[in-house]
């Protein structure tokens, strides 16, 4: 029979002309997509032959070291994918080559599951994969011998259009070669070094090896399905540098296989610095999801929560759920089975890192610690007290270096039964608050929290190991037990009381409340948070993100043993008039001392006031004349200036 008269030509129906068109023109977002399907394929046929010549003696043999061999002819404008594997039969080839979404990988991995075998190797599933060739070809010719006894060689031709063809073939050895017949627009395919990078970015694990014009283009072996015990931290290394790009060695990586109801590889990294784009909304993590050693995915971000996306390395699943196109993962089961493995274990290594070696740690919390501490508000792996123990801040005993939580309630002074903590966007002078100075005194250790993301952290984190955290700016700060105090001091405290009476009704409008503090020890005078309300730095931080806030009322406390406040309480016992102006200094002082100044105005003409004063109390003969009538420095006793002036 001749070849003509052997030739089969079989016209696709019009739903099913449709649907390809939609594979060849609509699925894939990139082109080059197409040599990891082929490629795929050709190492699930030979992974097919390999696990039928266990049983079956008659299985042609392949001719040489069984591979996936890629052939570029540059001049003809082809590109042939060539393999060793399994191979077609006439029928096979009109099933699975002219029927859309029929895989024969997928009726395979089906046979071994109902006999108990492992299908880890295989990689299409869908059917579809073989039809991204028409992205780039006008024509695609497949040539294929099955290696089942018995068997003839056929040809399967198309264009992609309306009908194949299918006539015998010549080949005389086992296996399969896809010659794809390129597109005027895909010339740029044409070509080795292109072709080798296309295979090296997305099959450079497959199990088999993939020569490109007779040179070996992909590794030997994937990282992560060896056992770590045979691997040295070089190898780690150089992977890293290899999937990352970075040029730097990582700080750490961890090594995970999982079998069970999920079965997961996993070869993840910490980098030593923080990319710059890492604040970037659309930034997307670097971690790459393999499927049975094939890259579907350069970004999987939904294998981490955006805390930990500044992890990069690799995951190789089986069980993940795709899109058709394989481009997307569906969030199914397994996918939030293995985010949660994942996110423990990095912060359980991240745990056992700050315990072996602090000092890189640290280096690590100053470059990624504000990324970690978005886990702590939306907490949506359960991870908050494995969080919490990473928590790192200077201190106001620390000089700059970073405390754990643990290690300040590790030093409690007696008294102490709080873990305090301060929060302001001013990292330069944080540690000098006049709000911290009753917390000096008392030997207590305030964690300095200048990092805006702070604010949420501690609204999620209200203990640490069964003890409080509590506000150095609104929290209540227990008085010194009676008999420890001061008779002097307590004597300016009770002289201070009509004054903060007075001071209440003088500042209602401006203030939620007037009281003496036990905070302050040099300062005259500090706001403070309302208990409850929202913290004044929040507000701040909300504000210059231009969200509209309710702005709250804020505390001022004053001093009873600063000598201002000692002198203002003793005119104002004394009926003395004109007082208004040093009283609204003492709220001047304590806003200027945060780093605002809500009355700049008012504040100097009050400011000229007591300079006024001073000059007078010092001999020069006059007040200060250039103040408006209606603000004239008012009659008040010299003594304003301070106790003994």
């Amino acid at each position: 029979m001749s070849a003509t008269e052997s030739q089969e030509q079989h016209r696709f129906e019009a739903d099913v002309r449709q649907i390809l068109h939609l594979v060849t023109h609509s699925l894939y977002s990139d082109r080059e997509i197409f040599i990891r399907e082929l490629v795929s394929n050709a190492s699930d046929a030979l992974d097919r032959a390999r696990f039928l010549s266990l049983s079956n003696d008659d299985l042609l043999a392949a001719d040489g070291d069984p591979s996936v061999r890629i052939f570029v002819d540059e001049e003809a404008k082809t590109i042939t994918i060539s393999d060793d594997g399994i191979g077609l039969t006439r029928e096979q080839a009109a099933e699975h080559l002219g029927t859309i979404a029929k895989s024969g990988t997928k009726a395979f991995a089906q046979m071994l599951k109902e006999k108990g075998t492992d299908t880890e190797g295989l990689i299409g599933q869908f059917g579809v994969g073989f039809y991204s060739a028409f992205m780039v070809a006008d024509k695609v010719t497949v040539q294929s011998l099955s290696g089942l006894s018995g068997s003839e060689a056929i040809v399967w031709e198309s264009d992609g259009g309306e009908a194949y063809t299918l006539l015998p073939g010549e080949r005389t050895t086992r296996g399969t070669d896809v010659t794809l017949h390129l597109r005027d627009d895909s010339h740029d395919f044409c070509s080795i070094d292109k072709v080798k990078e296309i295979v090296q970015k997305h099959s450079d694990f497959v199990s088999w090896p993939v020569l490109v014009d007779g040179e070996r283009a992909n590794q030997e072996q994937a990282l992560w399905t060896r056992n770590p015990a045979e691997l040295e931290d070089d190898d780690y290394i150089q992977f890293y540098k290899h999937v990352s790009g970075d040029w730097q060695d990582p700080l750490t990586w961890l090594h995970v296989k999982i079998e069970g109801n999920i079965q997961f590889s996993a070869v993840l990294f910490v980098p030593r610095k923080r990319p710059w784009e890492l604040d970037r909304l659309d930034f997307k993590v670097g971690l790459k999801l393999y499927q049975k050693r094939v890259k579907i995915l350069d970004h999987a971000d939904a294998l981490v929560p955006r805390f930990l996306r500044f992890v990069t390395g690799v995951v190789d699943s089986p069980d993940v759920d795709l899109n058709v196109s394989r481009e997307i993962l569906q969030q199914t089961g397994a996918v939030k089975a293995i985010r949660k493995q994942l996110t423990k274990r990095v912060l359980k290594k991240l745990r056992s890192l700050s315990r072996e070696d602090a000092e890189a740690f640290n280096g690590f919390w100053g470059e990624m610690g504000h990324i970690l501490k978005e886990g702590l508000h939306e907490d949506s792996e359960n991870v908050k007290d494995l969080l919490t123990e990473l928590l790192r801040y200077p201190t106001t005993k620390s000089d700059g270096e970073l405390r754990s939580l643990a290690d300040v309630k590790k030093d409690f002074v007696e008294k102490q039964d709080a873990i305090w903590y301060f929060t302001s966007v001013d990292k330069e002078r944080i540690g000098e608050a006049p709000v911290l100075e009753g917390f000096k005194k008392r030997d207590f250790e305030v964690l300095l929290m200048s990092d805006p993301v702070d604010e949420w952290v501690v609204m999620s984190v209200k203990d640490f190991d069964g003890t409080e955290l509590k506000s150095a700016i609104s929290g209540d700060l227990d008085d010194e037990a009676e008999e420890e105090e001061d008779p002097i001091a307590k004597a300016a405290k009770e002289q201070a009381l009509p004054l903060v009476t007075w001071m209440k009704g003088l500042l209602e409008s401006d203030v939620a409340e007037v009281r003496l503090s036990n905070r302050l020890t040099s300062s005259p005078s500090v706001l403070v948070d309302q208990e409850g309300a929202m913290g004044s730095n929040l507000e701040r931080i909300l504000k210059a993100a231009n969200q509209d806030v309710f702005a709250s009322k804020r505390v001022l406390e004053v001093n009873p043993e600063h000598p201002m406040v000692k002198t203002l309480a003793r005119l104002n016992n004394e009926g003395a008039p004109g007082l208004e102006p040093f009283a609204r200094l003492l709220l001047d002082h304590a806003a200027i001392a945060e780093g605002r100044l809500d009355d700049p105005k008012g504040f100097a003409t009050r400011l000229q006031a007591l300079m006024s004063r001073a000059a007078e109390g010092m001999g020069g003969g006059g007040a200060v004349t250039d103040a408006p009538a209606s603000e004239a420095a008012p009659e008040v006793d010299v003594e304003i200036l301070g106790e003994d002036s």
